[in-house]
């Protein structure tokens, strides 16, 4: 029967750079699922990620503009004051016309928005503010993430998670657990991680599907965790006798 590489065959170097880099890596993802509560909460006009602030983010909301819902969401803090806030949705409200934008709205924007929500900030797929023709699109029917978004954000969600799923996978592969139950933590990832995102598009045509999102992600997130965290702890903790499959 053959034998197969464990942490007991590594070398302390080996297990150190993997552990910098399952260190590093557990922390980016952190950063990520804080970046993702960040953008998505509030679209509801709650406080806090919901069901709905998913829903809303690819679906849409017929009875808000894209404006009015990044406004009431994770545009809030942006501004300076609730009466901004106000002022911003009472333009919305009374049919966005031009001169009260150019009056009231511009002059928040500028102060508080185009630094990135410009073209000169470099920064690609967000909507531009620099002037009343590009704000006044956002200002219709909330129809959600568009296509061309979920395209972009697709592929770069898709090779950049497998990437780093794969490299976790291959120092998790290093743990000695039961053998089913570790091909099923490495493959599931990459599995939900394709549903997940499958069920952004789905999600814009059936609001209700947020809840496919929320699970599929949490599937990846839990997988992921538990490949670092086993890693981690058998790299340095765990002696046992080397074994044979």
């Amino acid at each position: 029967m053959s034998t197969y590489r464990r942490f007991s065959d590594a070398s302390v170097s080996e297990k150190l750079l993997d552990t910098m880099f399952l260190l590093a890596i557990g922390l980016g993802y952190l950063f990520a699922l804080s970046n993702i509560y960040i953008t998505h909460q509030g679209y509801d006009g709650k406080k806090g990620l919901s069901v709905q602030d998913v829903s809303i983010s690819y679906h849409g909301k017929a009875s808000q503009s894209r404006l009015a819902a990044a406004i009431n969401g994770p545009m809030e803090v942006n501004l300076p004051n609730l009466a901004a806030k106000k002022t911003m949705l009472d333009w919305i409200q009374h049919g966005a016309g031009k001169a009260e934008f150019e009056a009231k709205i511009h002059p928040i924007m500028k102060e508080n928005c185009v630094m990135c929500h410009s073209a000169a900030s470099g920064i690609s797929g967000i909507p531009h503010f620099d002037d009343y023709e590009h704000v006044l699109p956002l200002t219709k029917t909330d129809t959600g993430a568009s296509i061309p978004t979920l395209v972009r954000l697709s592929h770069i969600h898709l090779l950049g998670i497998s990437f780093m799923l794969l490299l976790v996978g291959r120092i998790f592969i290093l743990c000695e657990i039961n053998i089913m139950l570790k091909r099923f933590i490495m493959a599931a990832p990459f599995v939900f991680l394709i549903l997940d995102i499958s069920s952004w598009y789905i999600t814009k045509i059936f609001p209700n599907f947020a809840y496919l999102v929320i699970a599929s992600g949490a599937v990846v997130g839990i997988t992921f965790a538990f490949q670092l965290v086993v890693s981690l702890y058998q790299m340095w903790f765990y002696h046992p006798n080397k074994i044979v499959e």
